[in-house]
Parts: C-alpha cells; structure tokens; sequence
C-alpha cells in the first residue's frame, strides 16, 4: 500500500516557484540614481524586485490592443494582465517588463509602458 500526502506535491512546486522568482541583482546597478526608484516598484501582483529583474522592451515588441497591453519574448506574445501593469511615471523612459518564467510558460509580474516613440 502506498502512502501519499496530499499536500506534498504542491509545497514542493511552491518552493520551486519561490526559488525561481529570487531577484538576479548583482550590485551591477547599485550605484545607479534610480535604483531606489526601481526597487519600490510594484503592481498589484506585488513587488517588480530590481532594475536587475526588469527586461527593456523595444516598441516593435510591445503594443496596446482593444485596451490591454501585450509584449513579445523569445517571439511569442504574451498578454499583460491588467492588474500587472505599474501605473506610476515612467522614470526611465524605456518599457520594461519583468517577465516570470516557469514550467507552465512566461508569465508577466509587472509591466511598465514606455512613450512608444
């Protein structure tokens, strides 16, 4: 007879998922003005984590169809849920996303719109 537990399963994919989404600062940035800025960023789905985490979008890869953003990584669009969408000034100027990538495919955490010049 085989015994399970139930739950195992799914705090064993927690973990991974938590270990997946750990921020990849590597100081590089530390001395930069906006890091402080970069850093308090969130969206409703929670913190962006650091400049470091962010992704530059160039405008060809991004676009706002019938009222939703949408971004293009590794050549397949991804739709940008609304409530990951950082609704504060852009500092930086350029679009950034800070894309999560998993065993269930890119997942988008936040997504700062740039001028799209």
């Amino acid at each position: 007879m085989k015994a399970t537990v139930p739950g195992l399963s799914l705090a064993i994919l927690v973990s991974l998922l938590i270990c997946l989404v750990h921020a990849r600062d590597d100081g590089r940035y530390s001395l930069s003005p906006l890091k402080p800025w970069f850093d308090s960023l969130k969206s409703g789905k929670g913190p962006c984590c650091s400049v470091a985490d962010g992704v530059a979008i160039a405008d060809p890869d991004w676009e706002s169809k019938d009222g939703h953003y949408r971004v293009r990584i590794d050549n397949e669009w991804i739709g940008v849920p609304d409530d990951a969408v950082i609704t504060e000034p852009n500092r930086a100027g350029r679009t950034m996303v800070w894309p999560v990538k998993g065993a269930l495919g890119t997942t988008i955490r936040c997504f700062m719109p740039g001028s799209m010049t």
